[in-house]
């Protein structure tokens, strides 16, 4: 089975924005510590996560609107359920916005004096930039409803662009006001919330321009059937959402009170490198979920099955290769990045296990797609309680008594054995026979291989003092490292030939 070109598409924008975005991000970084200050970028960090837990507020409500504009877009939902469910969870989003804001308003001087542990900013400074990260968060967040839309309507070249664009004036366009205005934390939020409204504005336009135009009295009448039919689902979305937020940002959350700001930064900056890893499968993931949701509700399992191997396969390819050079070379990354040798040093064993837990939790991700094209999350909600019900304790543990390494640990362990021991239950669920072929052909052969090339050349490489030489030959090895993952997927490696036949074909 060939991907549709549409398909193609989709991936190749995603993949282009968010290489983009994610890379834009992290070449800033240095710049922000060296001008800023690390304590203030400990800020930085603390507002990230922020945004992380404030999904919580989401309900499961923005996958959801994804997927009811998928399922109208496949003709399998009618014009007036999909507007009338949009303004439904507009009024929804609204109003938990503007709680979510009022509440860390009121909130910003606690955080400020008996939770962040300031040691040079002044804390009044502190104070109004917490109040500053509400507003921003609250927008941000409102910005996830239609992009769940957009989404759905399998706009992803569109979004990819504005995405890009986004992130130019988010990450970089800021330098200037540094330079002209000053390097402190209460310009660079304030600069994040003009950015946000933007973003939110330009959101809210192209949504409207999607959506199918009706009756103004239809869309007007008040109608919660379209919700009410999708709150189970929702429901299970929700939780699942939880509990990714618990899993994934309970280690920061703890940090954050125990560290000094200073030493958070440190912590954020390694956590930032490794999320490259979960980052690169996004893209594939964002165009995979409608599509797949299509052939779903075609009932063509056959096809089903074949598009979600090769979408493992082309994201193992991927990200194996990245979180095996980021556990392997973490110290080199680190100080090719930064160029602070003693960050490099300390920081380089929490980017090892946080970069070697994330590629687990990349290829550990799968079975949830095939659950929600299939609309059913009943083992995915089972999976997660108990995974969770382990985790958190485990992670509060660790960390309150090791620190950054205890909560790596406890990272890059959880998603080993929900890989080797759920993973498998939910592909029996829906193919009895199947988990064998996906782990021996799908995933096994490409982690083997990139696994063997990476050892090989730990052993084999000497390092130089000069930061671009230490660049240039991790790049070298990423590229060995993907190029052996690439001929070890089968799926991918018989395309090989093919691409050359049609380009000596068309010439």
């Amino acid at each position: 089975m060939d991907y549709p070109l549409s398909l193609k598409r989709n991936i190749l924008a995603n993949y282009v924005s968010q290489i983009y975005v994610t890379l834009i991000g992290i070449v800033m970084v240095p710049f922000y510590v060296r001008h800023m200050g690390t304590e203030a970028y400990g800020l930085v960090g603390f507002f990230t996560m922020m945004q992380a837990w404030f999904q919580l507020l989401d309900m499961g409500l923005t996958p959801t609107m994804a997927r009811a504009t998928a399922r109208f877009n496949g003709g399998t939902s009618s014009a007036l359920e999909l507007r009338r469910l949009l303004r439904l969870l507009e009024c929804f989003f609204v109003g938990l916005g503007l709680v979510g804001a009022c509440v860390i308003f009121f909130a910003s001087k606690t955080i400020a004096t008996n939770w962040l542990k300031v040691q040079a900013i002044p804390l009044d400074d502190v104070k109004q930039a917490v109040i500053l990260m509400g507003v921003t968060i609250s927008l941000r967040w409102m910005s996830g409803l239609y992009r769940g839309a957009i989404n759905g309507f399998e706009r992803m070249v569109w979004l990819g662009g504005f995405n890009v664009g986004l992130a130019t004036a988010r990450f970089v366009l800021v330098v200037p006001l540094f330079i002209f205005v000053g390097a402190t934390p209460l310009v660079f939020f304030t600069y994040q919330l003009v950015v946000a409204a933007i973003e939110l504005t330009a959101l809210v336009s192209k949504t409207y321009r999607l959506m199918p135009v009706l009756n103004a009295s239809s869309i007007e009448k008040w109608d919660w059937a379209p919700l009410r039919s999708l709150l189970q689902f929702s429901l299970s979305i929700a939780f699942t959402s939880s509990v990714w937020v618990l899993v994934t940002q309970t280690d920061k959350l703890v940090l954050s009170k125990l560290l000094p700001l200073t030493e958070y930064a440190y912590f954020t900056l390694a956590v930032l490198v490794a999320s490259g890893v979960t980052i690169l499968s996004g893209p594939v993931s964002t165009a995979l979920l409608p599509r797949l949701t299509k052939i779903a509700g075609a009932a063509d399992d056959k096809a089903l099955f074949e598009m979600y191997s090769q979408a493992t396969q082309l994201v193992g390819a991927i990200t194996i290769p990245t979180s095996l050079v980021l556990a392997l070379f973490a110290e080199q990354v680190l100080w090719a990045w930064t160029g602070n040798a003693l960050v490099a040093h300390h920081a380089a064993p929490v980017l090892a296990l946080y970069a070697a837990g994330n590629g687990i939790l990349t290829l550990g991700a799968f079975p949830y797609y095939l659950q929600y094209a299939k609309g059913d999350l009943k083992l995915h909600l089972r999976g997660n309680v108990l995974f969770i019900i382990v985790l958190i304790p485990a992670l509060i543990y660790t960390t309150s008594h090791f620190g950054v390494i205890g909560a790596g640990s406890a990272w890059f362990g959880a998603n080993l054995v929900y890989f080797l021991f759920w993973v498998p239950l939910v592909h029996r669920r829906f193919n009895a026979n199947y988990h064998r072929t996906w782990l021996i052909r799908d995933v096994g052969g490409p982690l083997l291989v990139s696994m063997a090339a990476g050892f090989l050349m730990r052993n084999m490489i000497s390092w130089p003092e000069n930061r671009l030489i230490v660049a240039a030959i991790l790049v070298v090895t990423g590229f060995v490292l993907v190029m052996s993952a690439f001929l070890a997927s089968g799926r991918l490696r018989e395309r090989i030939p093919l691409m050359f036949f049609r380009r000596s074909t068309e010439t």
